[in-house]
């Protein structure tokens, strides 16, 4: 077997299964969204309120409201609760550095 053969075989062999790579796929549709990415941009150092997002954004609450439960729901963002405060910060590190890795290959 020549080594293109091989390596294409192997490769195959570690394909994840169709589901994973249906979702890897959903994954990929919510960052294709600007307002979500600069929502994910925004509180990637700090987490923020609903208002303070907006505001440094310039935008209507109710937009961003409805774009972090899109994130919410993609596992993205996470909520912390503060009395009656309610703030998001990115859900882990991956996400942080899918947002870097995808910044450093468009600036390249």
């Amino acid at each position: 077997m020549d080594n293109t053969a091989e390596n294409n075989q192997k490769f195959t062999a570690e394909m994840p299964d169709l589901e994973v790579l249906f979702e890897l796929a959903d994954l990929f549709k919510v960052f294709g969204d600007s307002t979500r990415i600069r929502i994910m941009f925004t509180i990637s150092e700090n987490e923020m309120s609903v208002l303070s997002i907006a505001e440094a954004l310039n935008m209507e609450q109710s937009t961003i409201s409805h774009q972090l439960r899109v994130l919410r729901q993609n596992k993205l963002v996470r909520v912390r609760r503060d009395g009656k405060q309610i703030y998001y910060s990115l859900d882990d590190d991956h996400v942080k550095k899918i947002i870097e890795m995808g910044l450093d290959h468009v600036l390249e």
